[in-house]
């Protein structure tokens, strides 16, 4: 199966950046003396739940272990019928609130449709969340996961009975009109909390406080409720499976991915995630790991506690906030999908499509689902009592890296601040946002300069010493004498070796933090600026890649490299730019306006710089060295 990976939203992607920068810097070292030697020269599977169990990696108070499938129950006992409750044909009810259009159907009492209202799609029209491809194979929202195939299979496509809140109104909406279809919508009426009958019936808005559905076939019985809100993501949810009069574990579920991944690289993007206190654990298929992780193996069971748990996206996502977390308890739910390669029906890449189902082991499963976008004010709108150590709301969805993330937040936070209150144009921000970082990062670029020059004027006496030292092998004892010396030299002449790295080491935690926070900063989806339509993506014109290779060739040309030889130089000038502008080909368009506009800023800054007596100097010994090695 074909793996895709998402340049924005892997799992340990500051890693990888932090090992690239370390290797870059390692090649560069290594180079010089490689380089002069060789180089130019100037001229002279799924498991049932116990099974599962096994193969889980151990958490820090928890491991996988199997839920028990029955417990008993004070609602009957065992062997009790109660009499049949099933529907003679399908409807619908549709529920609608100022942030989101539900469709529900009696079958199953499960989601078909779940339409975000201020979200668009690649095609501009209101963004669908239900994956239609995904639910037919794999399941749609909020039907239940039982341990039963069998039982799950009958509770999912059984016709419920579904009675509500406001039943006189749907039942006068459902008399006045020939279809199957049942439409409850929420509006701003001032006859109470949902508006008048009136309001609701000429097709204002206006979200039920509830609705429920019930279906039993004598030995079998269910009974699942949904409470609404006027303007949140939030969906209460209760669900109860009983076989006999015996209740059995049944957890309702979000199986099959969103609606906004279309290609291989955005299913890439879908991880399991759960928190209980401060902790938080993120679950991904993805092969781009560097610690050890959970497996992700489909059916299998996390227990609990989990103040919140589910699936996610690059910037959806659909958790469960469980009103017992102490007995929550997740079943991981992975499939397999086949989907058009690049809208070439003939030509099809396998997908991974990632689910959660979420409840109690312990009697009635009731919890809260927010099912919404990954956006920061949304999520700490929702409110998780219960949290320690942590903010109690659902923010830690968002993942902004487990290294950088306190850079990575604040680096948002500031953007989007930059944006509500002087530049209404996410790209604009960025540049502006830039401007600020490299103007406030200028004594650092002047610290590294300096370090630079110190390290040019030592050259020729820690090259006399190398000289001396040549004869002698690396085992032998007289070699250390050498180290010895140049440490002793560096200490008269008040030089720090690490002082020209120094400052980049400081500067590439921010890059890297704003790398990552740019990448999963649900505003910049379908922002444009400028040519570029969606800063969370590619530049389709590969204008900034481009612009990235260009100015990283000026800045090595104009950026004095001491001790280093001319044509190593000029060598190294051509790989940097070129390994770089690689990285950055598919990079989101707003990582690498981010990128690009600091290299304009530091080609400036470097101008300058080299204008200024330290920078002739530098540059005067650089020429010097050269005419030498022309002789």
């Amino acid at each position: 199966m074909a793996e895709f990976k998402n340049p924005q939203q892997e799992p340990g992607m500051e890693r990888r950046l932090l090992l690239v920068f370390a290797l870059t810097f390692l090649i560069i070292m290594l180079f010089q003396p490689l380089l002069k030697k060789y180089g130019p020269q100037p001229p002279a599977k799924p498991a049932s739940p116990p099974a599962a169990a096994q193969n889980q990696a151990q958490l820090p108070s928890q491991s996988p272990t199997p839920v028990p499938a029955q417990t008993s129950t004070e609602r009957g006992a065992a062997g009790t019928k109660v009499a049949p409750v099933e529907a003679t044909s399908e409807s619908e009810t549709v529920v609608e609130n100022d942030v989101y259009r539900i469709v529900f159907t009696n079958r199953g009492g499960r989601v078909k449709s779940w339409v975000l209202k201020k979200y668009t799609d690649d095609k501009g029209g209101q963004l669908e969340l239900v994956n239609r491809a995904a639910s037919e194979k794999h399941g749609y929202p909020l039907t239940l996961w039982t341990y039963d195939a069998g039982l799950r299979d009958q509770v999912n496509s059984a016709l419920y009975v579904m009675t509500s809140s406001q039943s006189s109104v749907l039942s006068s909406q459902q008399s006045a009109s020939s279809s199957a279809t049942t439409t409850t919508t929420s509006s701003g009426a001032e006859n109470g909390p949902f508006g008048s009958a009136q309001g609701r019936l000429a097709g204002a808005p206006v979200a039920p406080e509830d609705i429920k559905f019930a279906y039993s076939d004598g030995d079998v019985s269910v009974e699942k409720s949904y409470t609404f809100d006027r303007d949140s993501y939030v969906v209460g949810v209760k669900t109860a499976v009983l076989v006999r009069g015996a209740q059995v574990t049944a957890f309702p579920m979000w199986p099959s991915g969103f609606g906004d991944q279309t290609n291989g690289a955005q299913y890439a993007t879908s991880q399991m995630a759960y928190q209980y206190g401060h902790t938080v654990e993120r679950l991904s298929t993805s092969s781009w790991t560097i610690l050890p992780s959970i497996k992700v193996i489909g059916g299998a069971t996390i227990p609990g506690p989990f103040h919140w748990a589910g699936v996610s996206d690059q910037y959806f996502a659909a958790v469960f906030l469980p009103r017992d977390p102490e007995n929550a308890a997740m079943v991981m739910l992975r499939g397999a999908l086949e989907i058009p390669h690049g809208g070439d029906s003939k030509q099809m890449d396998k997908v991974e499509v990632l689910g959660a189902a979420v409840g109690s082991v312990k009697g009635v499963t009731e919890a809260r689902i927010y099912v919404g976008p990954k956006a920061l004010a949304d999520l700490e709108s929702v409110s998780v009592p219960g949290i320690t150590g942590a903010e109690p709301d659902l923010r830690q969805i968002i993942d902004f890296g487990s290294i950088l993330g306190y850079i990575a937040r604040p680096l948002f936070l500031w953007l989007k601040w930059t944006y509500d209150h002087i530049v209404a144009n996410w790209g604009w921000a960025i540049l502006l946002q830039t401007v600020i970082i490299n103007v406030a990062l200028l004594p650092l670029r002047l610290s590294q300069m300096k370090s630079m020059l110190k390290m040019q004027r030592v050259a020729p006496q820690i090259k006399s010493i190398q000289e001396k030292y040549k004869k002698y092998s690396l085992r032998d004892p007289k070699k250390a004498e050498m180290n010895v010396e140049i440490s002793a030299l560096y200490k008269a002449e008040g030089v720090n070796p690490a002082g020209g790295c120094l400052p980049l080491l400081i500067q590439m935690p921010f890059f890297i933090a704003y790398y990552r926070m740019l990448g999963v900063a649900m505003d910049l989806r379908h922002a444009p600026w400028l040519w570029v339509k969606d800063l969370s993506a590619p530049d389709p014109w590969h204008v900034i890649p481009i612009a990235i290779i260009v100015t990283m060739l000026v800045m090595q040309r104009m950026t004095p490299q001491a001790g280093m030889d001319p044509a190593q130089q000029k060598m190294m000038n051509i790989m940097m730019p070129g390994m770089f502008g690689l990285m950055s080909w598919n990079m989101a368009a707003g990582v690498g306006l981010y990128w690009c506009t600091g290299q304009v800023i530091g080609i400036v800054q470097q101008a300058v710089l080299n204008r200024t007596s330290l920078g002739r100097e530098m540059r005067e010994m650089m020429a010097k060295r050269a005419r030498k090695k022309e002789k």
